[in-house]
Order: C-alpha cells, then sequence, then structure tokens
C-alpha cells in the first residue's frame, strides 16, 4: 500500500510530514508513503499575511488536490486551516500538538522587557503586534514575512532587532537558536497554533483508521474548542484573537482575550466545561465576547491594519 501525501515545500512543512510519516510507520511499517509538494497562495503571495483577505491562503490548493484524489491526505499547520473544510473532506486527525507558545528571539539575546528603546521587532503576525505593543509600546514593530529560517537570518543582517514566532516551528525543525519563553498569558497564541492537522477525504474510511492511531486525545479537544471559537469569531490574520485551551482531567479550560487593532483594549473570557463539550465551550466563549462588546473592538480595524502596514 502506498498514499501519496500533499504539502507545502518549506522546510517546515516538510519536516512535519516526515514526522508524520515516522509516527504512521510505527504503527504500519509496511505503509510505503510519497511526498508532493504543492504552491499554495501564502507561497507566492509577498504581501503582509494580514492584508491578505482570504483564508485558507496556505492550504486551499492543497485540500483541493486531496479532494481530486490527486493526494491522498494533506498535512498542514493546523492554524492555517479554516475553521469549514471542503464538504468532502474530514480532519481526520490531530497528532499530540508542540508547545503552543510564542517566542522573542533577538540578535543580542536581550528580552522582550530588556530589549532597548526604539527596536526593531518583525512579526507576520497582527496578533503578536499588538501583543508585543501592549508590553512595550516604545518599540517599533513591523511586519515580516519569509520562513522561520528567513526571519531568523534577517536579525543575524540587521534588518530586524528580533522577532516573535512559534516555538513549535523552532522545535520542529531542530534549531539551535537562543530565545525567551513568552507566556500563553501575555502572549495567548492564535487557534491551533503548534498543532498538526491530517485532512483526508470522508469516503476513505481504511485510510482515516490509518491516520488515526497517531491522534492525540487531548490535543484534538484543546483545539476543537479553539477552533469552534473561530466559526463564531473571525479571527484569522486580521482581527487580533488569541485562545488557549487546556485539558486537565475530564475539564477543559478555554482562555481568550480579543484586542482592539492599535491595543488599547481588550476582552478577556474563560470557560471551563467538560472536555467532552469542547465545540459547545467554544461557541459559548463567542457568545459571552459578543455580550462583551466584541464588535466594538473590531471597529476601524481596516484603517489600523493598513496604517501599520505603511510604517
Amino acid at each position: 500500500m502506498k498514499y501519496k501525501i500533499g504539502t507545502r515545500g518549506s522546510l517546515l512543512s516538510l519536516a512535519q510530514t516526515n514526522w508524520v510519516i515516522s509516527e504512521l510507520k510505527k504503527g504500519s511499517p509496511e505503509i510505503e508513503f510519497e511526498i508532493v509538494t504543492i504552491k499554495t497562495k501564502g507561497d507566492t503571495d509577498a504581501r503582509p499575511l494580514f492584508t491578505i483577505n482570504q483564508k485558507g491562503i496556505f492550504e486551499k490548493e492543497i485540500d483541493r488536490a486531496v479532494a481530486e484524489k490527486k493526494v491522498d491526505f494533506a498535512v498542514h499547520s493546523l492554524k492555517d486551516v479554516p475553521s469549514k473544510l471542503l464538504n468532502d473532506l474530514v480532519l481526520a486527525c490531530i497528532p499530540k500538538r508542540e508547545d503552543p507558545n510564542d517566542v522573542f528571539i533577538s540578535k543580542d539575546d536581550s528580552t522582550l522587557l530588556t530589549i532597548k528603546k526604539g527596536s526593531k521587532v518583525g512579526t507576520s503576525s497582527l496578533r503578536r503586534a499588538v501583543q508585543i505593543w501592549r508590553i512595550r509600546p516604545d518599540l517599533i514593530v513591523k511586519p515580516i514575512r519569509g520562513n522561520i529560517e528567513t526571519r531568523i537570518r534577517k536579525i543575524q543582517q540587521g534588518e530586524f532587532d528580533a522577532v516573535v514566532l512559534a516555538q513549535a516551528g523552532i522545535s520542529r525543525l531542530g534549531l539551535d537558536v537562543k530565545f525567551e519563553r513568552l507566556s500563553t498569558k501575555d502572549f495567548p497564541p492564535s487557534p491551533g497554533q503548534g498543532a498538526i492537522a491530517i485532512v483526508s477525504r470522508k469516503d476513505n474510511p481504511s485510510l482515516i483508521e490509518i491516520l488515526r492511531k497517531i491522534e492525540d486525545l487531548d490535543s484534538r479537544y484543546e483545539v476543537e474548542a479553539e477552533r469552534s471559537l473561530s466559526v463564531f469569531v473571525d479571527s484569522g490574520c486580521r482581527f487580533p484573537v488569541g485562545a488557549i485551551a487546556e485539558k486537565k482531567g475530564d475539564r477543559l479550560t478555554l482562555n481568550v482575550i480579543v484586542y482592539s487593532v492599535d491595543g488599547s483594549k481588550s476582552i478577556n473570557v474563560e470557560r471551563t466545561g467538560d472536555f467532552m463539550q469542547a465545540v459547545e465551550l467554544g461557541k459559548q466563549a463567542a457568545s459571552e465576547l459578543t455580550k462583551k462588546g466584541i464588535a466594538d473592538l473590531a471597529k476601524n480595524w481596516r484603517e489600523k491594519v493598513e496604517e501599520w502596514n505603511k510604517k
């Protein structure tokens, strides 16, 4: 038996896909896998991510290949996967999640609190930009594109004094780089950050059975709560929302914080419930955000986004 896997061609995407293959082979050593790299809109569009008014820019073309049976399944960073998939596709497996937190990397090993005033910090995320400003309004936060290695290289070359990015990518690539681990309290991540998503067709139950051998149920429930929130709150890349769920025993706690685009205001929500009600928990959190005035925080976001992009 041989399966074709669709993924992006970045080093991180390939590292994640090869990790998935190695995990699957532990339980099914006889199965062969072929990696098929596919370019996405996110790979070819050089604009800052938050200015691209489209969901799924890193997965749409790959999932279409799954739906059209050009590949058997796809491996994604889960935070890049929209809450709603194509009708004939399913989120077949979520393996054990890496640490979901962000990290701060600087050229002189400074921390976020000690780096000098006026330093230029790069991030591809509007959420991270707002979170940085709330702690260090004296820093210059600018958009940065490129893969993890490129962003780190831009520090070494002096284009930026520091960058903020996800720890999961560094871990999966095995990079030897010093960083400050940022707490999820001050830097709640994007929904699904740190998790891998494996997408397959619904009409392939034998493959789904194989994929689910490497499913991590705790990660599944945590991610389902966070993704459920995203269904009711249009977070994406353009509206700053941080969400992190944690399962302890049979209880699941979802913490959410949403920000005005300039970072001056925020709303916090925490919901705890039975882990089997993960989707409902996300829905409840979204409902509470609505009651607390999330719509007001979203006002004038487009103007603020364009203003930041021009800095």
